[in-house]
Parts: C-alpha cells; sequence; structure tokens
C-alpha cells in the first residue's frame, strides 16, 4: 500500500517551484490559480523573494500547498494517472493537511489557497510578536519531552506541538516558559533544545483566537468528499467524513501534529511505500521512525520521471 504526504511549514525555499513551472504547463497553471485566488503574485515571492516575505506564514503556508500541488498534478499530467488510483491513503504535516485535502478532491486549490492565506494570518494574529516561541527538542521522546514542558510551564503555556519523530519533539508556548524548557534541557535527558525562527507559537492553546477565525471560515468552505482516506494530525488515525474532518482541522490549529504516530499507524494499515511530494523533510521523519519502507521524495523533474517508473 502507499501513502502519499505532503510537507509543512518550514520547508519552504526561495526559487521554490521554478524548474516545474519552467518545464511544465500544467504546474505555471497551478501557479496562476494559486495568484488569482489570493489576488497577489505569490509565484513571484516564491521564484524570486525575498526570503522574509516567503518566511511570512500568511505566504508561506500557501506557497508549499501549492508547490506540492504543482508536483502532483505535473505527476499526474506526465504518467497519465490519478492520484486515487495510486495512493491508499494521504497526509499532511500541519499546513500540510490541507495539501493532502486538496490533492484528495475535498477541497478545490483556489479555496485551499484561501484557506491557508487565512490560516497563516490568523495563526500570525493570535499572538502579539514577542509573546510566544517555539523550540526543537533533539534527542527527545514524547515522554521526556511531556515530562519538560510539565517543568517549564510554572503556569505558562508550554506543551508539545509536533512529535516529528522518535528524536525529535517541538515545545509551543510563552516566551518565558519555552527559554526555561531549553534551559532545563539536560536535566531531563535531552541532548538540546533549540529556538526556532518561526513568528507565533502554533499549535498550542493560546492559537485560541486562530482556530476560532477558522471554524468560521470552514463553515463557510466545508470540505467536500475525499478520493483518498486520510490520516489526521490530531487523531493519528483514519479520516473519511468530510463533517469529521472539518472538525478535525479546527482542533489542528491548537492541537498536537502527532506526525509520528501517524506514520506508525500508516504502517499498521499496511503501507509500504511513502512518497512525499513538494519536499524533502518528511522523508527522513518517517525513515527515523520506522523500518522496512520505501520512501521517495518528489522535487524535481527528474524525482517525477524516476517516480512515473515505478508506479
Amino acid at each position: 500500500m502507499r501513502a502519499f504526504v505532503f510537507p509543512g511549514q518550514g520547508s519552504q525555499k526561495v526559487g521554490m517551484g521554478v524548474e516545474l513551472a519552467a518545464a511544465s504547463p500544467v504546474a505555471r497553471e497551478v501557479f496562476e490559480e494559486v495568484d488569482d485566488a489570493l489576488g497577489q503574485k505569490l509565484s513571484a515571492i516564491m521564484a524570486e523573494g525575498p526570503e522574509d516575505a516567503l518566511t511570512l506564514t500568511e505566504n508561506a503556508q500557501p506557497a508549499i500547498m501549492a508547490n506540492a500541488i504543482a508536483t502532483l498534478r505535473v505527476l499526474e499530467a506526465e504518467g497519465g494517472i490519478r492520484l486515487a488510483d495510486k495512493a491508499d491513503f494521504v497526509a499532511g504535516h500541519s499546513l500540510g493537511e490541507y495539501t493532502a485535502l486538496c490533492a484528495a478532491g475535498a477541497f478545490s486549490l483556489a479555496d485551499t489557497a484561501r484557506l491557508l492565506k487565512l490560516r497563516g494570518q490568523s495563526m500570525q494574529a493570535a499572538v502579539p510578536v514577542g509573546v510566544g516561541a517555539m523550540a526543537a527538542l533533539l534527542g527527545a521522546d514524547i515522554e521526556k519531552a511531556s515530562a519538560l514542558a510539565a517543568a517549564a510551564a510554572e503556569g505558562e503555556v508550554c506543551t508539545v506541538a509536533n512529535d516529528n519523530d522518535p528524536g525529535q519533539v517541538v515545545l509551543s508556548g510563552h516566551k518565558g516558559a519555552i527559554e526555561r524548557a531549553i534551559a532545563l534541557v539536560k536535566e531531563h535527558g535531552i541532548k538540546r533544545g533549540v529556538a526556532l525562527p518561526v513568528s507565533a507559537p502554533f499549535h498550542c492553546p493560546l492559537m485560541q483566537p486562530a482556530a476560532d477565525a477558522m471554524a468560521e471560515a470552514l463553515a463557510k468552505t466545508a470540505p467536500g468528499a475525499l478520493s483518498v482516506a486520510l490520516f489526521a494530525n490530531v487523531t493519528a488515525d483514519v479520516v473519511t467524513d468530510p463533517t469529521l474532518v472539518q472538525k478535525l482541522l479546527v482542533e489542528q490549529v491548537c492541537g498536537r501534529v502527532r506526525w509520528r504516530e501517524s506514520v506508525i499507524a500508516m504502517q499498521a494499515a499496511g503501507v509500504s511505500e511513502f512518497v512525499e511530494l513538494g519536499g524533502k523533510v518528511l522523508g527522513p521523519m518517517i525513515g527515523r521512525t520506522i523500518k522496512d519502507v520505501k520512501i521517495t521524495s518528489v522535487v524535481t523533474m527528474g524525482d517525477i520521471e524516476a517516480l512515473l517508473k515505478e508506479i
């Protein structure tokens, strides 16, 4: 069985999508449709920068999605295939869950772009700059990370935001609590804590205003039927019901991204092959989490051509 997976924030870089757009009119159409939906030349920021503009959450989220969907559409066009015929499951990391749902036909490309633009804006606006922070814990499992978060909180928010793989967990919350957590890593048997260069504390209770905004937006732009079942971030379980998908997308804003558990659950469901579209971030996490699976990252035309020979 095969799962197609889609990367999250942090996978953006200036120049993304340029090669695909030059090689394929299908990719160009995706970027043009996203530009039109947003009323901005996001494709120009993706291609040329500046980097600080691309890194802005409200730009990074739709840009990463557009790049992954362009990769998928070129794959489908070049191979004369449909995702639904080649994938048993889809999944995505944080914003990548929206990409996965777009790939599975639950959202149109234009709606996905608009939802992610709003999601980025809402997450940025939820907490004043400097109030929140995030830190990656290296050499930490979920138990150690949870204990550290509890010890560092001291009445403030400090919680596990991303359980990425057996050796990498991300904390999110108030800046002071995150700084205390970084200072306490050695006492909790964790190799290192690194402050992340993010503009807001994602996937923690401080994001409630953004969750409220997404609940309102998703009530107006509800997901439709899925052509491929989704493994959801907040449950690490299969979901196909659009009403439940809508509920989980709202919960996901403040909830933990249970990526490690999702990967284990996908393997338990019979997945032996993972294909990451539009990035090379999730592949290594998957490889550190489970063994005896095939992992392919697809970014370039060459990657697409190689994959088509195998599927």
